[in-house]
Parts: structure tokens; sequence; C-alpha cells
């Protein structure tokens, strides 16, 4: 790794370490999605820090941030946008949606349903859309983060082959460490606070490890 990159990656953990514990490798995963211009995919269970970990590194790369939440209902034209009629020009006059951003972040992409979800696949690999045939180009530095829970759980719709194809890598984020969810606690107030409350009967209690691994990534 050269030295940019080096100094790159630290920047990114050290910002991002302000907010998020233990994201040291999905960091890294992200900063190789950057530098090659590709898409990244979080997957896991919720309430891992999924959204948090890509509006943090949303704020750290700067540019426009935009946000979509996945639901059952959402519509292609809520991320493209649509054409509106303006009575001052007599013309209709596109509207762009929150697709139009350097970072978009598709919350829990899998709620939301495959024709929703096909309305991503031209941005991703061309970096534009075409609505009532016209082309419109999307910024250069167009990054999608988007995060999906398991399969398993209710109100998820799978991934097409053709969505999947677009993300470069997928993020798997697994439960914190014991010293990360301390250091969570700690940092967030959750162990005075619980102790406080009697949510923690021992205040000597050890905490208990859901997972030895945080996280991993891998290529789809």
């Amino acid at each position: 790794m050269s030295s940019a990159l080096r100094r790159l990656e630290e920047s990114l953990e050290q910002e991002l370490g302000r907010v998020v514990l233990g994201v040291q490798a999905p960091v890294r995963a992200l900063l190789i999605a950057l530098v090659a211009r590709g898409h990244v995919l979080l997957q896991g269970a919720p309430g891992l820090g999924k959204t948090l970990l890509a509006k943090s590194l949303a704020r750290s790369l700067g540019g426009e941030f935009k946000r979509v939440q996945g639901t059952a209902d959402l519509m292609p034209s809520d991320i493209i946008g649509v054409h509106v009629f303006e009575e001052q020009q007599r013309a209709f006059v596109f509207r762009p949606g929150p697709l139009f951003a350097d970072v978009l972040l598709v919350d829990e992409v899998n709620r939301a349903g495959p024709k929703t979800q096909s309305a991503l696949l031209e941005a991703m690999e061309e970096r534009q859309v075409s609505v009532e045939r016209s082309v419109f180009q999307l910024p250069a530095d167009f990054l999608v983060i988007a995060t999906q829970n398991p399969r398993e759980f209710e109100g998820t719709y799978p991934l097409p082959e053709s969505q999947l194809d677009r993300f470069m890598l997928r993020i798997d984020m697994d439960y914190p460490t014991r010293e990360s969810e301390a250091g969570i606690l700690a940092r967030y107030g959750g162990v005075g606070s619980a102790a406080r409350m009697g949510r923690i009967s021992e205040p000597n209690r050890r905490l208990p490890s859901c997972s030895e691994k945080y996280s991993g990534f891998m290529p789809i």
C-alpha cells in the first residue's frame, strides 16, 4: 500500500473511530471500494451500526450525501426523480431525486420491491439515469452504500443477481467483541445509565461476548 493510501486509511479510521468502534476491517474494505470506484453492500442484523457507519463515511468524505429508506411501497420515481409541470415555463421540468448525490445511502435495500431495486442498475453501472428519453449524468464520484438485513427477517426481498453484480464488495458485520461492547457502553453512557436504571444488577458484571469476530468482507 502506498503512503498516500495509508494516510487515507488512517484518516478514515480516525474519523470513523470517533463514532463507530471496532471498524478496522470494514474501513479497509470501504477504502478498497473508494479507490476502485465500486459500490458497497453492508450486511448484518439490525442494530449493528450499518447505517451509522455509512453516514459517518459520507461525512468524512465530504460532498453531497442523500439517504433512501427501503420500504415495500418505495417507487422508482422516489429515488430517480419525477417530471413536474412548471406553470411559468409551460413545460415539464425534471426534479432530480436523492439518487443525484456524491454518496447515496440506501438503507435496508432488500425491503424495497424488485421493481424499485432495478431502478439502481443503470445508475450503479453507468453513473447515469434515463428518464423519459433523456439521459442525466450522475456525479463523477457517485458511490452507493447499501445496507441489507438477513433474508430470514420478515419483509425482505432477495436481491437479484444483476444487482448483486453491481456491488464490488459485501461487508458482513457481526456482533461486536467484548472489548467493543464495553467501549460502546462506556462512550455513550450505557454502563452508568443502565446501572442506575437497574438493567445491570451487578456493578462488576462482565459483559457477554456475542462473537469473537466483529466483521469480515468478501467480494460478491
